[in-house]
């Protein structure tokens, strides 16, 4: 289960913040092994504040585990063939790092394993670098002989759908019913720099059509808008930025609104602190009534969605109907120049066979 993860104490938050920046594949830097440490030795004191106001820690990686736990006993039901089935977590900046979580698989003696990861959509700066990660750790052989294939996106699952548009119904209900047709609903994800998005990254293709199911699912019940989240530096970033859109609806009269997280599926800093103790005060102290979809969490319609993502992803490629990895995972940006994104595509389209 592949993920960015997040400091589980705040003693933690340096370390998480230097992984992050060393990352040229999520935040491209100039001397970046130099510059990555200053960056998360300045901002430490502030984040380590954040994460002290949301409960001292982030809880994403009691989340995935919760998932994790509840997926595979699914998935034993769903697809015995492959019974038992057991989740690892391997978080890019946090710990279980890649590394961790790679010598423990070895240690297991693993040789059968499904790098699924939990970014419902693709970025090359997300789910790319969690598995060129996972990639460099295999060719070194950290992880011993183990037969791999990729659940790279599912953003227009059926049941994750499903699990995001009964947590908007559950918000909207927080409402007057003479004003909920009126509730402008904002969908917010995580930005990416321009510079990613320009190269032919497809997250933003990929969490529109997510938004798009969604709004099917509720019946274009409401207005509603994609905006973005979490912008970091002093470059272009995809915008408008969640926070001025809160802004531009209170100046237009919008006075009811709903934040939905629809990149996230497990509350973290982005949503407990960003949406939650941000941007919903600032809506109100606008005088807006502004709510927030809950995230996934512990839902069981999501659980199910992913214990039926693998199990369909078990039964197709025990089938040969599928390979080790999608047809569009096999696809390069366009305007792509990390040599490591190619050899991890055919690395993983070889069933992690050199």
């Amino acid at each position: 289960m592949l993920n960015m993860g997040g400091p589980s104490t705040v003693p933690e938050t340096y370390d998480f913040l230097k992984n992050l920046f060393m990352d040229g594949d999520l935040i491209p830097l100039p001397f970046q092994r130099v510059m990555a440490p200053l960056i998360a030795k300045r901002r430490t004191p502030q984040i380590e504040k954040q994460y002290a106001d949301i409960g001292g820690g982030s809880p994403i990686l009691k989340y995935t585990e919760m998932q994790g736990a509840g997926m595979c006993e699914l998935l034993d039901e769903l697809h015995p063939e492959t019974a038992p089935h057991k989740p690892y977590v391997a978080f890019r900046y946090a710990n279980p790092l890649t590394q961790e979580t790679a010598q423990r698989i070895k240690a297991d003696g693993v040789k059968r394993a499904i790098a699924f990861t939990q970014y419902p959509q693709y970025s090359c700066s997300t789910t790319g670098s969690s598995l060129n990660e996972l990639f460099r750790r295999g060719r070194a052989g950290e992880m011993g002989d183990i037969e791999w294939s990729v659940i790279d996106r599912w953003g227009t699952h059926p049941g994750f759908i499903e699990a995001v548009a009964q947590n908007i119904e559950a918000a909207l209900a927080k409402f007057q019913p003479s004003a909920r047709s009126d509730v402008v609903i904002l969908f917010s994800a995580h930005s990416l720099p321009m510079s990613v998005v320009n190269r032919g990254d497809p997250y933003v293709l990929e969490v529109s059509a997510s938004v798009n199911a969604v709004m099917d699912r509720l019946g274009h019940s409401n207005p509603y808008r994609l905006v973005w989240q979490s912008q970091v530096g002093p470059s272009a970033w995809m915008g408008m930025q969640t926070g001025e859109a809160i802004k531009g609806l209170a100046r237009l009269g919008k006075k009811e609104a709903i934040l939905v997280p629809i990149a996230f599926t497990s509350d973290h800093i982005e949503t407990l602190y960003e949406l939650d103790l941000e941007y919903l005060k600032e809506g109100r102290e606008l005088g807006m009534e502004l709510h927030r979809a809950e995230s996934l969490n512990g839902s069981p319609v999501f659980i199910r969605a992913l214990a039926d993502i693998a199990a369909k992803h078990l039964r197709d490629y025990s089938t040969r109907r599928i390979g080790p990895t999608s047809v569009q995972m096999g696809l390069r940006c366009p305007g792509c120049k990390n040599m490591t994104c190619g050899q991890q595509k055919h690395w993983f389209a070889r069933a992690g066979r050199s």
